[in-house]
Parts: structure tokens; C-alpha cells; sequence
């Protein structure tokens, strides 16, 4: 973990500077504990569990995307052990309704004979909500988490009912079975802060778990932090300074991506449709995020360029002709980078 940064943003007053730098020296403490603990379970995938982690700092979701055995679903739970979160988990099938996600009413009748329905929460209704393979949910289920996942509330029976703080969707995706499933809508992608690819493990970290793991005795992590800690840290992040030419960056970047009559030959070109200001938004939230996991007080442009595939590249979509001249958006946005 990199020591405490001193560089802070021109405009935040001194005296601000000392409580919040204290601040951050415990949340540091507390994150690599966290970051201990995961590791117990979770071998390698040091990537995927920065941002698994700058997801939650960021009070926001992620949809991990990797193929069958990488460990996705063990690290949501173990995430939710580990923050002191309660996890509850949805397999995502074709025959999944909206109510089995966010629950129903039903009828009762007191002992009186009096009748009256009675709501019964689903697993929505939880600290953190692991939808596994959510792409082979039906369009109609998959839009029943839009307003639990944006407006952290959901509607039945005409009546509202607030979910539990903190609140975080973790949704899977397997890239490579495409039978029996739903791409995810536009709207919904966009309610994701990053995307995450989950890569197959490296030689020492793949060799280290199938010693640790075909034995009598298995790693077990442990909660190191609850959910008042967790939402504590959720409150710095926010109160991190972004200096104003790391902001025009960001608004800069994410503009030329779009395409219009001022834009780049190319991106008119390849890109069907772009990343809207969401994606600017999420930037700078992950931005300071990542800078705390690092124990920085505000974050740089080398955060920026380290999140910007992770943010942008599922708000975004390539023309068929680009996808014909083998035009990828990685390739797009790193040039732009």
C-alpha cells in the first residue's frame, strides 16, 4: 500500500486537509485488512478484487464477466463476509420472475378472520445481492432490479419500500454461452459502475490454489469490518478532492467518444452509440475510490487511464462495419487515452 499522499487539490483549505488524511491512515488499515482476508480465498486476481472493492468504495455495482470457474460467485461471498454485508444470491434462468428478485404480496387472515396482504421481501432486500448468469434472465425480470439498483427502493402494490444501506447488485455473465440468454439493455448496462473481467488465474496463483484447495482443510475468511465502517468509507470517498484539470480530462474523454459533427472521422466511423454523462460521473467516483485503496487523498490521471476501459467500454457499442474491420473498443478507447 503506497504511503499517504501530501498532493491534495489547490482550492481544499489546510485545515481540512489534517482530519481527512487521518481519515484516510485508518481507512487504509482497514482496507488492507479486507484485502488479507479476500486473498485467504482468492488466489491472485489482484485486479479484479481492486475493483471489485473500488465498486463498493464507489457506492455502486459491477457486472463481472468471465467464463465458468474463475471464482465469481465465491468472491461476492466472500466480499460479503469479509465487509460484514449481507449477501444473498439469485441463479438468474429464463423461468425467473420479477417478484422471486424483489418479493410479493400475499393474503392473510388473522385469527379474527380479518384478511390483509402482507409483503414478503425477496433477496433484493439484502446489503448485497450476487445475480449470477443475469444475462439468462428475461428482459421483465432483468428491468425489475432498474429501480432497486438506481434508486435503491423498489414498488409493489403501489407502495415503495427502501432497501437496506449499503445496497450492491454484483451481477456474473458468461461470455461465451450465448444459448438461452438476454443481452442486457442499454439502460440497465448503464446502471453498472465498471465492468469487470475476471481472466484466467496466472501459473503461481492457479498451482497455490489447487494445493489449498483439494486438501482436508480449507481457508476461511473472516468479517473485518461492519456495515457502519463500510458506509463510513463509502462517506470519504466522497469527500475526496478532485482537482479541476483532472475533471476536464474526464469530460473531455468521455465526449470524444461521442459521435457528432465535431467528433473524430474515426469514432463516427465505429461507434454506434456512446457513453453519456453516467459514464463521467462514474469516473470521477471510482477515481477517488481507487486513490483511497491506494492511500491517496485525491486521485490522478493515472487512475483515469487505469478505470476507463472498466467504465466506459459497457456504455458503449461498435457500428457493424467496425466489428467487420476488426475494430475493437479497447483499441478505441486507449488511443484516445
Amino acid at each position: 500500500m503506497a504511503k499517504t499522499s501530501k498532493k491534495t487539490d489547490k482550492t481544499t483549505p489546510d485545515a481540512a486537509i489534517e482530519p481527512l488524511e487521518e481519515q484516510i491512515d485508518i481507512a487504509m488499515e482497514h482496507l488492507k485488512k479486507t484485502r488479507a482476508e479476500i486473498s485467504k480465498v482468492i488466489y491472485g486476481q489482484t485486479d479484479v478484487i481492486s475493483l471489485s472493492l473500488t465498486s463498493i468504495l464507489a457506492d455502486g455495482h459491477a457486472l463481472l464477466i468471465g467464463v465458468p470457474g474463475l471464482a465469481k460467485t465465491l468472491l461476492v461471498d466472500t466480499l460479503g463476509t469479509v465487509l460484514g454485508l449481507s449477501a444473498k444470491r439469485v441463479q438468474c434462468t429464463p423461468d425467473l420472475m420479477p417478484a422471486d428478485i424483489i418479493g410479493t404480496e400475499v393474503l392473510e387472515e388473522s385469527k379474527s378472520g380479518a384478511r390483509s396482504f402482507k409483503f414478503i421481501e425477496g433477496p433484493v432486500f439484502g446489503n448485497l445481492l450476487m445475480a449470477d448468469e443475469i444475462n439468462r434472465a428475461s428482459p421483465r425480470t432483468q428491468s425489475a432490479l432498474l429501480q432497486a439498483m438506481q434508486e435503491r427502493r423498489v414498488s409493489v402494490g403501489g407502495k415503495e419500500y427502501d432497501l437496506p444501506k449499503p445496497f450492491h447488485v454484483l451481477a456474473t455473465q458468461n461470455p461465451i454461452e450465448q444459448e438461452g440468454t438476454y443481452p442486457l439493455p442499454e439502460a440497465q448496462l448503464d446502471r453498472f459502475l465498471l465492468q469487470i473481467d475476471v481472466q484466467y488465474p496466472e501459473w503461481d496463483a492457479e498451482r497455490l490454489m489447487l494445493l489449498n484447495t483439494t486438501g482436508k482443510e480449507r481457508q476461511k475468511a473472516k468479517s473485518v469490518m461492519t456495515e457502519n465502517e463500510l458506509l463510513g468509507l463509502q462517506s470519504l470517498v466522497k469527500e475526496m478532492p478532485v482537482g479541476e484539470a483532472l475533471v476536464d480530462n474526464i469530460l473531455k474523454l468521455v465526449r470524444s467518444l461521442r459521435p457528432g459533427p465535431d467528433a473524430d472521422p474515426a469514432i463516427n466511423q465505429f461507434i454506434l452509440w456512446a457513453p453519456g454523462p453516467r459514464a463521467a460521473q462514474a469516473l470521477i467516483q471510482t477515481a477517488k475510490a481507487y486513490a483511497l485503496l491506494d492511500g491517496r487523498l485525491s486521485p490522478s490521471m493515472d487512475d483515469i487511464k487505469t478505470l476507463a476501459l472498466p467504465v466506459l467500454k459497457h456504455r458503449m457499442a461498435l457500428t457493424p462495419f467496425a466489428r467487420s474491420e476488426k475494430i475493437t473498443l479497447n483499441d478505441l478507447i486507449e488511443q484516445l487515452i
